[in-house]
């Protein structure tokens, strides 16, 4: 992404979101108020950042451990390529899988290309939603394995800026590449 074609403003509501959008009913009206936009203008501007390829994707980061969600397994299948398809878009329509993706694989040390999370309050919720899943879309006699999390990683959205910067100092801030 060309860093000459995003302006002052757009800049600065780039530097503020990097940090994560506040939790309030209006975050883009807040947003906003730092920077000296209205909340339609936050909007907008995020939309066109958006359609330009500038911001590739903004998401929620739930953090499940703090509400009360301490057993989580990411799951992983072997399956057939042409099954993955298929069977990942069954997967990630169950209500308890919070992602679901296909992954190359890493071959000969790592065979699984279907990959699942499964949020759940005790590792035998996270259990019984599994046997739940593999029934309801016949995944039992494919190689699996479920991998329970110990601790969590940092999670954190896109940084734009190697550090973290104030609006009036945008424009002496390098930026890093883009996501």
């Amino acid at each position: 992404m060309d860093m000459q074609a995003v302006d002052a403003r757009e800049l600065s509501l780039l530097a503020v979101i990097q940090g994560g959008f506040p939790l309030t009913p209006r975050p883009f009206l807040e947003i906003g108020n730092q920077i000296g936009l209205s909340e339609a203008q936050v909007i907008a501007t995020l939309a066109d950042l958006s359609q330009r390829g500038v911001i590739k994707r903004m998401g929620l980061i739930v953090r499940h451990r703090e509400l009360g969600f301490k057993a989580n397994a990411m799951v992983v299948w072997d399956l057939p390529d042409d099954l993955v398809s298929v069977m990942g878009k069954r997967v990630g329509e169950l209500e308890f899988v919070t992602l679901c993706y296909r992954r190359r694989r890493s071959l000969p040390r790592w065979s699984y290309n279907l990959y699942c999370m499964i949020h759940g309050r005790e590792r035998s919720q996270v259990l019984d939603h599994l046997a739940a899943l593999e029934a309801c879309c016949g995944l039992e006699e494919f190689p699996k394995q479920v991998l329970f999390s110990h601790r969590r990683f940092k999670q954190h959205g896109a940084h734009y800026f190697t550090q973290h910067v104030s609006a009036p100092h945008l424009l002496s801030v390098p930026p890093v590449s883009l996501q």
